[in-house]
């Protein structure tokens, strides 16, 4: 059976994708950092699905010696990995001007370091069975940018490179690192916006509606049961929006 590790699992993106691979017949593990209430919950409710085991793995990615930790006890459960989705993501908006010293800090240790330091760890394991795959959540912002979104923007677009490099660099152990680029997805992440502006964004997409979590789930979980050959790609999945 083999084993997949979700990041930012308690909700949104991650719970979905969590939930397709639990229904799959994966065992999982599900990291968040503060919601543990829903991760909990969430957790009873995958162990319903399969006989694969369910494990939680609370604390923070942006923090190497946690990812460490985390990992350790992964490959303690689980004898290694065999999936690693980089999901955990966090969104600052705001003028670029505005932007504080500890809030570009936070960014870029959730979004960037928290996916390079769990790249790193899962590829030691994975490179000594010989096969693995790494998926990264980016965003479509991370390739055209975001106005009052450029720290996100910055952060995705630095997944971008990092899924380009690493997959050239793991390739020869039979290693694939692919990202999605997602589109406006509806979920807490854009609670911001007002009934106003989500009818106006609305109107930019071709597909007229945001995309839904599970749709970017069974995405990734087609990818990741099927080619071998694909990588180093960054896939977009928008409604057709850019």
């Amino acid at each position: 059976m083999k084993t997949v590790l979700v990041t930012g699992a308690s909700r949104g993106i991650g719970r979905a994708i969590a939930t397709a691979f639990a229904k799959a017949g994966y065992n999982v593990a599900l990291n968040c950092v503060k919601e543990k209430t829903k991760l909990d919950r969430l957790c009873e409710e995958l162990r319903a699905y399969n006989s694969g085991k369910i494990i939680e793995c609370v604390g923070d990615i942006s923090d190497p010696d946690y990812v460490r930790s985390m990992f350790e006890k992964i490959n303690q459960e689980f004898g290694g990995l065999d999936i690693l989705i980089n999901n955990a993501g966090i969104s600052i908006v705001g003028l670029f001007t505005e932007l504080k010293d500890d809030e570009w800090r936070k960014i870029c240790g959730v979004n960037l370091d928290g996916a390079i330091w769990c790249a790193r760890e899962a590829a030691k394991l994975m490179v000594q069975k010989h096969s693995g795959k790494i998926f990264n959540i980016s965003s479509m912002w991370g390739q055209v940018g975001a106005s009052c979104e450029v720290a996100y923007s910055a952060t995705k677009g630095g997944i971008d490179s990092l899924t380009k490099a690493l997959a050239k660099e793991l390739a020869p152990s039979d290693i694939q690192v692919n990202a999605i680029s997602l589109g406006v997805i509806d979920t807490e992440m854009n609670s911001f916006l007002s009934q106003e502006d989500k009818e106006a964004l609305t109107e930019e997409i071709p597909a007229g509606r945001f995309g839904k979590p599970e749709e970017a789930a069974e995405l990734i979980l087609s990818l990741c049961e099927g080619n071998n050959y694909l990588t180093g790609q960054i896939i977009r999945m928008d409604g057709g929006m850019i």
